[in-house]
Formats: structure tokens, sequence, C-alpha cells
């Protein structure tokens, strides 16, 4: 029997099951409405397993953790679609994306030597680079329209700043810190006796 407190982690779950699909759908370098349905349905668990958990008081650091693993097995799966099926859009967009990864992995590397954890920040920024991702990435697959992928981009960018800004000022691993302001109030609130 289906016990409500279970339903955030069957939202990862599926965000997991989903990602493969998708790649599994462009392996012949072409998509259709599944894969933008696939996609939509994968985002929308993203946004409702961290509503659904903090409503029913289940928002544990174990199920964020699992939440930022399942984002980067769909986000890898997504990228080597693009790869498969739009070739051209990432040839054109290389030098920006690659600045977009060198970020990512910065931030992962930081906080993998600082904490010995990938991060689990969950902020503002990346909710909206979330969402800039959702709209260039139905933009790009939906309508082979590749000129969103900047907004995503500048968004991965600022995000990643943020993000390593709040790596180095935390003097302890932290999840679920939605900015820099209240990264640097919790750095503040250890420092006082």
């Amino acid at each position: 029997m289906l016990k409500f407190e279970n339903i955030p982690i069957i939202l990862v779950g599926l965000r997991f099951a989903i990602a493969p699909l998708l790649l599994l759908d462009a392996f012949d370098h072409q998509t259709g409405i599944v894969f933008v349905v696939g996609y939509v349905v994968a985002v929308l668990s993203d946004i409702f397993d961290g509503i659904i958990a903090r409503k029913l008081g289940v928002s544990t650091e174990r199920l964020r953790v699992a939440d930022s693993w399942a984002d980067i097995s769909l986000y890898v799966c997504v990228a080597f679609s693009v790869w498969l099926v739009f070739p051209q859009t990432l040839r054109s967009f290389q030098s920006p994306l690659l600045v977009a990864m060198a970020a990512q992995l910065t931030l992962f590397a930081i906080s993998l030597l600082k904490f010995q954890k990938l991060p689990s920040f969950h902020t503002y920024t990346a909710k909206i680079w979330g969402l800039t991702l959702l709209v260039a990435t139905v933009g790009l697959f939906g309508f082979g329209n590749d000129q969103l992928l900047w907004f995503a981009i500048a968004l991965c960018w600022l995000n990643s700043v943020e993000e390593i800004l709040m790596t180095l000022i935390l003097p302890e691993w932290q999840c679920d810190v939605l900015s820099l302001a209240a990264a640097m109030h919790l750095r503040q609130t250890w420092r006082s006796p």
C-alpha cells in the first residue's frame, strides 16, 4: 500500500527512471513528443518532490542528496541526447557550454575537497536555472529553437558562482541553503557563542 510519506522518494525515483529513457529515445538521432513529455514529467517530479516532502515533514538530508543525484542523472542524459539529436547546437554553443561545464565541475571539486560530498544547496538561482533549462529544452526538442539556451547557460554561470562562494563560506556541509545571503547568515550563527 502506498504511504503518503513515500511520495517524494517515488518522485525522485521516477526522475532516475525517466533519464535513461530520454537518452534511449535519442539513440536514433531523433526525438518527438514522447521525449518532450517525458522531460516535462521529470522536471515536474523535481519541482514537486521537495514541496511534498516539506509538507509531509519527510525532507531529510538523504532525500535531498538523492534529489541532487537524480537531477545530475537527468541533465547528463539530456546533454547526451542533445549531442545525438542536435550536434550542430553543441558546436554553436561550444565555448559557453564548456565554461558552464567547467564552472559546475569546479563547484563539485571544491565541495568534494572541502566536505567530501557534492553540494546539495537547492538555491533560488538553481531553481530559476532549472526553469530556464525547462524552457530551453522544450524549445530545442519541441520546436528546434536553440536560442533559449543562452538564458540557461547564463543562469548556470550565475548559479555556479553563487554555490562556489557558498561552499567556500560555509564551515560545514549543509543542504537546502537557499542563497548566498543565507549561507553568510549561517556562517555568522555558527561563529556566535
